[in-house]
């Protein structure tokens, strides 16, 4: 074109990298849930722990919540697809058990917040996301990656301490992460899930 006299040799060119450049295509938050003084009910954090250690796509956020129920509420408003909640559940199941649910979150939200003023810090899942609804926003899609406890102590002053998980919810926790990147493969595509995931403990 006259007057167009923008000329590159072929090794002044360097291709941009599309993949790099492009924002992810979905969201998802990876939300530990527990108390690891609690014994089994540190689960949630335990599978958190491990996921941060592995490889994981940009627009994956694993974070350890603990027993912080208003900061992950707070942390729901943020423009995620998908949030996988992991947390210690009994169910009446065999120890080391899991369960995926998807929350029916047409509860009460005033009582969410009732819930959230009288323990900031223990709230359970689905009262998490039920405050979190009523705040003003919840990803598009909402999974809680449930485990049966071997033991759960329920905090009274006589009780020990446990910082371990039980036998099966260890061996659980490895199942736990296998799953959970699954999940993510599905919705950020196979080339998210790392070479390793499929085998080994995931310790």
């Amino acid at each position: 074109m006259p007057g167009h006299r923008f000329f590159y040799a072929a090794d002044e060119i360097e291709p941009l990298d599309e993949r790099a450049e492009a924002p992810p295509a979905v969201r998802i938050l990876v939300a530990g849930i527990g108390n690891v003084f609690f014994g089994d009910d540190g689960f949630g954090v335990e599978v958190a722990r491990r996921l941060s250690a592995l490889p994981l796509p940009g627009g994956v956020d694993v974070v350890d919540f603990g027993i912080r129920g208003m900061d992950l509420a707070y942390a729901l408003q943020r423009d995620y697809d998908l949030a996988i909640l992991v947390d210690a559940a009994p169910r009446g199941q065999a120890p080391g058990t899991l369960t995926v649910l998807e929350p029916d979150l047409s509860g009460d939200g005033g009582a969410a917040r009732e819930a959230a003023r009288a323990d900031g810090h223990g709230m359970d899942p689905v009262t998490v996301l039920r405050l979190a609804a009523e705040l003003g926003r919840l990803p598009g899609r909402v999974v809680v990656v449930c485990c049966e406890p071997a033991v759960a102590p329920s905090g009274g002053p006589d009780e020990d301490v446990l910082v371990e998980l039980s036998a099966p919810v260890r061996e659980a926790a490895g199942h736990a992460v296998r799953l959970v990147m699954d999940m993510i493969a599905e919705n950020a595509g196979p080339a998210s899930r790392p070479p390793h995931a499929e085998g080994g403990d995931m310790a």
